[in-house]
């Protein structure tokens, strides 16, 4: 019997301290969920590293900032949209920043705090890649489905995340 897995999974056996074991179905789900989480983002990464010199977390926090008014946004704004610790976002913008691509420059608003900005090479080379990365996210990801499944995928990852960070969901898809 697998850790996660029983075939016997009964409603009385839910009514005691016995752990909610996953059905077959469950267990199925979980483990492409897993999969997926883990390997997704090195496949993407391969095109990216080879087209453009970037991890997909660089290119992330580029197209992050590309989406920003003025290009710009607070480094913990940045850290929340990348999905990121202020500590490893630090170490990722001092490599763009080396490239030439992000500069940082204090927030006039808050002297204490820190924007991090796009620079114009930095959107070139945004620009000049992003759509063979498209490409590439889309053959991996959407190629394969149609628009209902792309539809039902976005709704299931929704409840998903919704239990996982609720806030950052709403703020996301605002």
């Amino acid at each position: 019997m697998s850790a996660f897995l029983d075939e016997a999974v009964s409603p009385e056996s839910a009514m005691d301290d016995e752990p909610r074991w996953l059905d077959a179905d469950e267990r199925r789900l979980w483990l492409r969920l897993v999969g997926l989480t883990t390997l997704l983002p090195g496949a993407l990464e391969v095109q990216l590293k080879r087209d453009a010199g970037l991890s997909l977390f660089e290119y992330h926090v580029l197209a992050m900032l590309s989406e920003a008014d003025g290009h710009a946004r607070l480094m913990s704004d940045l850290a929340f949209w990348s999905n990121s610790s202020l500590s490893r976002l630090s170490h990722v913008v001092k490599r763009l920043e080396s490239q030439g691509w992000v500069r940082r420059e204090a927030c006039l608003e808050d002297g204490r705090a820190t924007n991090a900005v796009l620079t114009a090479k930095g959107a070139a080379h945004l620009e000049q890649h992003a759509p063979a990365h498209v490409d590439e996210v889309r053959r991996i990801v959407f190629d394969g489905l149609s628009p209902d499944e792309v539809r039902t995928a976005g709704e299931v990852l929704g409840k998903i995340f919704e239990r996982v960070d609720p806030a950052r969901l709403r703020q996301t898809e605002s």
